[in-house]
Formats: C-alpha cells, sequence, structure tokens
C-alpha cells in the first residue's frame, strides 16, 4: 500500500460516472469534483447541474466547473491522482503531468476499439457482440493511453445504449476500485494499446433518422437500441417525427419497405429485409405509448420514412 495520502481529483458528467465517484470518496481523499458547467435543459432552458455534480452536492464534495479544464492545472499541484470518466472534454497534456500518479481513465469500451465520444452506442450500431470496460493511462491523444486493466461484458439482443452504459458504469466502478492501490503505488502494469483502433464519433439526430427502404429489420433494429435514450431512432410520418423507442426485428417480409401495418394487436413496418415490430413510439409533443394506441389514434398515411 502507498504511503502517500490519496489526494485524488475526480473528472466526471453524466449518471455514467457517480458510481466510480463514489468508490473513489471511499477509497481516498477527494479534493475536487470537476465537472461540466450547468447546462438548459428542458423547454424552461433553466440551468441544470450535472448528475455529478449533483452527487457531489450530496457527499459534501468541492466542485470546480470551469469552461476548460486546464484552468485548474495549478490547483492539482501536490495531487496523487486523477481519475476521469466521461468529463467531456479532451484534457491538455500540461494538464494530465500535474498529479503525482497522473490521469487514469475509466472507458466503456475495450481499448483500442472505439475511442472517442461514443463508444456504446457505435459498439451497438456495429452489431459487436462483446464490448467491456478499459482502465487507461491517459495521454494527449484520444483514448490512445496505456492499457491498465479491462474487462468484458457480452452485448445482450435487448440492450440500449443506456442499460449497457449503466452494467458497463458499474463494472468500471470495481475495476478501478479492484486498481486504485497499484495505481497509487506505482506498481500497476501498463500495457500499450493495439494497432486495430476504430473511432466513436458522437452520435447525431440526423444519424438517427431510419431509412427502411435501404436498411433490414436488423439494421433498424440496432438502430432503435444504439439511439436509445438519446437521441431516440425516428422517423417521418406525414411530415412529423415519430420516434420509436422499443422494436423488435421479425424474419417476414408481407410488408413493403416503409409500409406501417397492424397485425395481431401489434405495429409493423416493412424494411428492405424482415419487418420491425414497433412496440414503444412517441410522436412529437406527446408522450411513449404502444404501437397499438398510436396506430389507433392516428388517421394519416401509413408510411414511415
Amino acid at each position: 500500500m502507498t504511503s502517500h495520502p490519496r489526494v485524488v481529483a475526480f473528472f466526471g458528467t453524466p449518471d455514467a460516472a457517480v458510481p466510480s465517484l463514489d468508490v473513489l470518496r471511499a477509497r481516498s481523499d477527494v479534493r475536487v469534483v470537476v465537472t461540466r458547467p450547468d447546462k438548459p435543459r428542458g423547454r424552461s432552458g433553466r440551468l441544470r447541474p450535472s448528475a455529478v455534480k449533483e452527487a457531489a452536492l450530496n457527499w459534501n464534495l468541492a466542485i470546480s466547473q470551469p469552461d476548460r479544464a486546464a484552468e485548474i492545472a495549478a490547483d492539482l499541484a501536490g495531487f496523487d491522482l486523477a481519475v476521469v470518466v466521461a468529463y467531456g472534454q479532451l484534457l491538455p497534456e500540461r494538464l494530465l503531468a500535474v498529479p503525482r500518479c497522473g490521469f487514469v481513465n475509466v472507458h466503456f469500451s475495450l481499448l483500442p476499439r472505439w475511442r472517442g465520444a461514443a463508444p456504446v452506442a457505435r459498439a451497438i450500431l456495429a452489431g459487436d457482440s462483446t464490448t467491456g470496460v478499459t482502465l487507461m493511462q491517459l495521454d494527449a491523444g484520444m483514448d490512445t493511453g496505456d492499457i491498465v486493466a479491462w474487462e468484458a461484458v457480452a452485448i445482450g439482443e435487448g440492450d440500449t445504449t443506456g442499460s449497457l452504459t449503466e452494467r458497463l458504469a458499474g463494472l468500471g466502478a470495481t475495476l478501478l476500485s479492484d486498481n486504485l492501490n497499484a495505481i497509487l503505488a506505482g506498481t500497476a502494469t501498463r500495457t500499450a494499446q493495439g494497432a486495430d483502433a476504430t473511432a466513436a464519433k458522437k452520435v447525431t439526430s440526423a444519424e438517427a433518422k431510419l431509412q427502411p427502404e435501404t436498411s433490414s429489420a436488423m439494421d433498424l433494429h440496432r438502430m432503435v437500441r444504439a439511439f436509445n435514450p438519446k437521441p431516440g431512432a425516428w422517423g417521418l410520418v406525414d411530415e412529423q417525427r415519430l420516434k420509436i423507442w422499443e422494436a423488435e426485428p421479425l424474419a417476414e417480409d408481407e410488408l413493403e419497405a416503409g409500409e406501417l401495418a397492424v397485425f395481431d394487436d401489434l405495429l409493423h413496418l416493412g424494411t428492405k429485409e424482415g419487418v420491425l415490430v414497433l412496440r414503444t413510439v412517441q410522436q412529437a409533443g406527446g408522450g411513449r405509448m404502444s404501437g397499438l394506441a398510436w396506430a389507433n389514434g392516428h388517421r394519416g398515411a401509413w408510411r414511415l420514412g
């Protein structure tokens, strides 16, 4: 066990970062929690704190919300370690060298696969059967640092980005806890990443538009799962957005691509290959409902595109 005091900083923003912060505060002296500035949310546009800020307030931890992380470099002098989980900003090299043991990152993929902002969504979109968590020593690149530890998990057929991220967040916190002593003692094994890297660029609303004429039911099903909870897979019906939150692919081909129809009290969408059952949908301005409930109230065209 290291003889140095475990003075650490934590950098994180969303819900998925909270389990690691919880582990860290139980195992070390968290002197500062760095999170992104409050952002306007919802129709009211009111400023809302990040999930990490809310947790830090509940645990009476000191909070910093700089516009740029480099602004607090001087404040980390004398710290033993900084831990980063989905902070949301690339950290400059001069900041990474300030704590005694540098910065370690809990990343939600098996690096070097899916470096970048949206590793969980990209793994689901690609049809990967396995993903995991990597504990990595940060360097100046985008998720290019040495691997300290990793653990793999299977991606279930019903996993969404939301459900899978929640599982990975818990796994990442455990991985951090298991390796914290070795990192602080300077005895953790570090392994360079391999060469087969893939990029996990940020997802966009435009990318989440379903194209049944050119995509199979399996492809669209992966999109529905990958874009849940954000930004939500969607298509246009009568020039209005219809978001698809839950779906199920079928092998049947009884519908034309883009055609909507109700069979056996279920809303079906024809695709290039197979049929997609739309189980839970949401029309613009409304709440979520079953596909059947939407169909019973819909009086327009029966096509999605």
